[in-house]
């Protein structure tokens, strides 16, 4: 097989959600204008103008994306996962699946309320891996909102009489999202996004989840979208905080900035800023990939150079031996992987004198 040894491009793949956009913007507009002039139109590949429905999600490292460069290009990322496993997911990788699902998603409306399952239930009851999530809040609109954890002292008793009487809402805290806020939402915490915001989503790479209400919202077949009442309720922990809008601890970097947002055993999730050229390289453990928020620039590498800009997955192979970023327009970036929690995070953060209970507010063991 062909050695793994270049940035790979991942193309994204979109999905029509019933409380999506038609307006992707500024992530996926439909042209722009290069810091060279040129005005250049782009329809993605994936958005069919023919959906009824608008787009909810841009999935940015599902197994159906597909590369677009190097040994691999027109496979899916799980087909390569499969085939060369640790040379794609690193030597610390327990499968051979790319272990961290990524995705933006813009909602126009409120999705349902919902809560996901620990491995063991899932493993258990849906012979699958639970779901462990984040969110990265990119863009906000004066009515954006979402729903996280229960009001203090909700039992699962009145959550589910407040089901019952279809005021699942009123059992929930409210908030309003910021621009740049980070959000972990642990298994069994109770949660829906609301209308007016585009965000990053981390998460294992799992898909399961339980309804406890949709509002009454009919699917594309016209028929009530299902709910999983019992499961939900027996995976909920009415005890979990909500844990938002996240100390932003960004320190300087050669290449400007790094912004440690926040790591789990699952993922970790980094924010920089390139205002420099940065050089980097591979991790032989682990799978390291990116997605670009904002800017315009190069990935480098020592065989040529490719674009990137808003919107971009990409993912760097263990043994990528060395690529640099060049930024043209000042970029941010969001980097993510699975960590060693403590080289990753813990030492950094003490190294610049954060104290530990500053740490344990960005770091979920």
């Amino acid at each position: 097989m062909p050695k793994l040894e270049t940035p790979l491009q991942l193309s994204p793949v979109f999905k029509p959600k019933i409380w999506g956009r038609r307006d992707l913007a500024p992530l996926y507009p439909d042209s722009w204008t290069t810091r060279r002039g040129k005005t250049v139109t782009n329809r993605y590949p994936g958005i069919d103008p023919k959906w009824k429905e608008p787009v909810g999600e841009s999935w940015l490292t599902g197994d159906d994306a597909k590369f677009l460069n190097g040994p691999v290009a027109g496979r899916t990322l799980g087909e390569v996962a499969r085939e060369y496993g640790p040379e794609l997911t690193g030597s610390a990788a327990k499968s051979k699946e790319f272990p961290i699902l990524t995705k933006f998603i813009f909602t126009s409306d409120w999705l349902s309320v919902q809560v996901h399952p620990d491995d063991d239930y899932a493993g258990t009851h849906e012979g699958f891996r639970g779901k462990c999530e984040m969110w990265y809040i990119l863009d906000t609109k004066p009515e954006a909102a979402f729903l996280l954890g229960l009001k203090h002292g909700t039992s699962k008793a009145a959550l589910r009489e407040q089901l019952r009487q279809g005021k699942a809402r009123e059992s929930l805290q409210l908030f309003k999202p910021e621009a740049g806020e980070a959000i972990f939402v642990p298994p069994g915490s109770v949660h829906a996004l609301g209308p007016g915001m585009i965000l990053f989503e981390a998460e294992q790479n799992s898909d399961v989840t339980y309804r406890l209400d949709d509002f009454g919202r009919l699917g594309p077949d016209g028929k009530p979208r299902p709910l999983h009442i019992e499961k939900a309720l027996d995976v909920t922990r009415p005890e979990l905080p909500a844990y938002r809008a996240l100390p932003k601890l960004t320190f300087r970097e050669p290449f400007g900035s790094r912004r440690y947002v926040l790591a789990s055993r699952f993922f970790a999730v980094e924010e920089w800023t390139l205002q420099k050229t940065g050089s980097f390289q591979g991790s032989m453990e682990r799978v390291e990939a990116f997605t670009i928020l904002s800017g315009e620039g190069r990935v480098e590498t020592a065989a040529g150079w490719f674009g990137y800009r808003p919107g971009e997955g990409w993912v760097i192979p263990p043994a990528t031996p060395h690529y640099r970023l060049a930024p043209e327009i000042d970029t941010v970036l969001l980097k993510f992987y699975v960590p060693n929690i403590e080289k990753d995070f813990l030492r950094p953060l003490a190294d610049r004198k954060l104290s530990p209970d500053e740490i344990k507010k960005v770091v979920f063991d």
